[in-house]
């Protein structure tokens, strides 16, 4: 080829070997990155990869487990789970709805469809219409349907209406020991359903259990979760929660609560509380409060009724705590039954603080047991000014006072018992004859439970044990029995306190066929501007007294036809333990009783 010069150049032609030698070294550079790539798949990073993407196509999750039941002694379901529906709506799939019948269109739509669903769900059919019509693919139209509502709407064969289970905690009994068992509720920081008071709150993680797991894979195309049927699957069983046998017997709490309910109507009272223990063993058959909650509705009760007023509620018990004046005195061999003491209409102490019986009968002379039958504030001041504050205050700790019992129940209240070396001048008087000092309507009947139990105190407890789903029963375990006061001085005090119900204050309790004891008690109410807001009225008994089985606690709060314990907490004890004692099949007393005189000359 020539330029315009007229000079001949020659064409440059490739070179076909070296093009392919060029190709070829480009091809193996990129063949080893691959093959040094496979082996970072395959060998070196294999495991980390694999477990990448196995991790993928698993999927975790919860298996949970029945709440456990609630049930009395004898095995009678206080508290258990039931199967409910929660029904909804998928309005766009019920918007297309026809139902024809004999080739003739006979229903369609929300509309039609609320007409025959408002009857079985009893709602109103513009109620119904209202949740049937939109554009939601999911939208809750009743919760906690029955079982058998359920198959009535699932017959009607409405398209786009559908089920989710779910569980609900169900109260057979109603407020049958409603106090003691609880109910369910939410909470702010969780999302469910717990328990809210009762054993309900207090045995919480006993009733549920542990949930299980279930791990399985699944393809990566399952946006719903199919198992891969080769694949990995895991299982972790769930743990079923033990059901909580209590102490109760619903029987006898049933006719409690309605003998509590009458008394505090016929008396005009505010409230009241009921106890019935069993002496040796410190199980509770009874423990009632009035109103006492239903846990199927305690939205029904005022916020103060859904607990146990039993164990929360604190007062000043007044004239039962006498007996641990005398128990004291007897213990600490400063006096005996018999011992003489001349108690006036009033009695002025050392300090200059004066004190009154509730009667004026001039100048009595009463002996140890004589001061406890009729009563006398002042006789019993005399008693206690033998033994001093500090040794008093020791006698009330080591019978339970300023401490919670442990029954099993939450909001437990210790009570409020101030050390002697802070009590007032009219304080470390009041103390001897129940005043000064706050307890609990369980901490009352706990003194005399040792008392009838030849002076040991025992724990009382609402919690029997706990079943395993297998059927193994474990005991609550309870705190070693404590010997608070010697067999003999237990003996004397229950001599002198027969003699309450026999010729002193507590007469409306004796039972025909049946010794009993027990102490009377009446105590002010103070506001917090010092005046008189009401009275406490109580009785506290043992029955039988030659053979003690059972303590019933009385309470009633502000009665207003009566303000005496003998008049209007006697005759509940005596109704109380006399079905008690007939339920117990608790033969009747043998003997008669030998009292203390309780004058002198």
């Amino acid at each position: 080829m020539a330029d315009r010069a007229g000079r001949t150049h020659l064409q440059r032609v490739g070179h076909p070997v070296r093009r392919q030698r060029v190709l070829s070294f480009a091809a193996l550079a990129i063949l080893l990155v691959f093959i040094g790539r496979l082996v970072m798949v395959q060998a070196v990073n294999a495991e980390e990869l694999s477990d990448e993407a196995l991790a993928t196509r698993l999927t975790t999750t919860s298996v949970s487990t029945e709440r456990a039941d609630i049930v009395d002694r004898n095995g009678t379901v206080l508290a258990t789970s039931v199967q409910k529906y929660h029904v909804y709506v998928d309005q766009t799939e019920l918007a297309g709805w026809t139902r024809y019948e004999g080739g003739q269109l006979v229903a369609e739509g929300p509309l039609d469809a609320a007409k025959i669903l408002a009857p079985i769900l009893d709602m109103s059919e513009s109620e119904l219409a209202a949740k049937l019509v939109g554009d939601s693919t999911f939208t809750y139209i009743a919760k906690y349907v029955s079982p058998e509502t359920w198959e009535l709407i699932d017959d009607e064969g409405i398209s786009g209406i559908g089920k989710e289970s779910v569980s609900q905690r169900y109260y057979p009994n109603g407020t049958v020991a409603g106090n003691i068992v609880g109910y369910m509720g939410g909470r702010s920081d969780q999302a469910g359903l717990f328990g809210n008071a009762g054993i309900e709150l207090a045995l919480e993680d006993t009733l549920v259990g542990e949930d299980g797991s279930v791990t399985y894979e699944r393809g990566a195309n399952s946006a719903s979760g199919t198992v891969i049927p080769t694949g990995i699957l895991d299982e972790v069983a769930a743990e079923p929660g033990d059901t909580v046998v209590l102490t109760i017997d619903a029987d006898i709490q049933y006719q409690v609560q309605e003998i509590l309910d009458e008394a505090v109507a016929d008396t005009g009272s505010s409230g009241g509380i009921v106890i019935v223990e069993d002496v040796k063993s410190g199980e509770i058959y009874a423990l009632a409060d009035s109103d006492t909650v239903d846990p199927n509705d305690p939205g029904a009760s005022d916020s103060e009724d859904r607990g146990s007023r039993a164990v929360s509620t604190v007062f000043e018990p007044g004239s039962t705590a006498k007996v641990i004046t005398m128990a004291a005195a007897l213990e600490e061999g400063v006096a005996t039954p018999t011992s003489e003491y001349v108690a006036p209409y009033q009695y002025t102490t050392s300090n200059g603080q004066t004190f009154s019986d509730s009667h004026d009968y001039g100048k009595q002379q009463y002996t140890l047991a004589g001061i406890l039958v009729n009563s006398s504030n002042t006789g019993t001041i005399q008693v206690g000014e033998e033994l001093g504050s500090e040794t008093f205050y020791e006698y009330l700790e080591a019978f339970g006072f300023g401490e919670p019992t442990d029954v099993g129940l939450p909001g437990e209240s210790g009570g409020i018992l101030r050390s002697w070396e802070n009590w007032d001048g009219r304080t470390k008087y009041a103390v001897y004859y129940g005043q000064g000092v706050s307890v609990t309507a369980l901490q009352t009947a706990q003194v005399y439970q040792t008392i009838a139990n030849g002076g040991v105190m025992v724990q009382p407890t609402v919690v029997q044990g706990y079943e395993s789903a297998d059927g193994e029963f474990t005991a609550r375990e309870t705190e070693e029995d404590t010997q608070v006061i010697s067999a003999d001085t237990a003996s004397q005090l229950m001599t002198m306190l027969e003699d309450v119900t026999a010729e002193g204050t507590g007469g409306a309790a004796t039972i025909e066929g049946y010794r009993v004891a027990g102490k009377t008690g009446t105590a002010q109410v103070f506001a917090s501007d010092g005046t008189q807001s009401g009275v406490v009225a109580s009785f506290v008994g043992i029955a039988p007294a030659d053979d003690p089985r059972i303590v019933v606690s009385v309470i009633m709060f502000h009665p207003r036809t009566s303000i005496w314990g003998g008049t209007v907490a006697a005759p509940v004890f005596r109704d109380v333990a006399t079905l008690t004692l007939q339920s117990l099949g608790v033969a009747p007393s043998t003997g008669e009783a030998d009292p203390y005189p309780t004058t002198w000359e």
